[in-house]
């Protein structure tokens, strides 16, 4: 872990970790230079969430994907983005299934034939 050093060029980040029920958010002060390896060290985020697995971890600074070794800046917000519970292809599928099984209109405006067509002067 890096630790600043008195008189030397630091920066300040955020690290983020988001739960359905919980978030993790704490400033720190880094050496300039440093990755956001060293910042997700330092911000102790893995000890208050041990079901991180660092190998496995995907990254990003306001929401762009960025790698480990990626050197942070002053400001940055370094977020530790879950895994996805669903795929969103299959996700979407069955919110639309459940949909048009409801019956509604919304549910119908993708089949052939459905929806408004005739008001449109097809």
């Amino acid at each position: 872990m890096a630790i600043a050093e008195p008189g030397g060029a630091t920066v300040r980040v955020a690290v983020c970790h988001a739960k359905p029920d919980a978030v993790f958010m704490k400033e720190i002060e880094l050496p300039a230079g440093s990755t956001i390896a060293a910042a997700i060290e330092a911000s102790g985020v893995l000890a208050a969430h041990p079901d991180l697995d660092p190998a496995t971890l995907r990254v990003g600074i306001f929401g762009k994907l960025k790698t480990l070794e990626t050197a942070v800046r002053e400001g940055d917000r370094i977020e530790l983005y879950r895994p996805l519970v669903a795929d969103p292809k299959t996700a979407r599928r069955r919110r639309v299934q459940k949909a048009r099984e409801a019956g509604t209109r919304e549910g119908q405006k993708w089949m052939r034939g459905g929806g408004d067509s005739e008001a449109v002067g097809r």
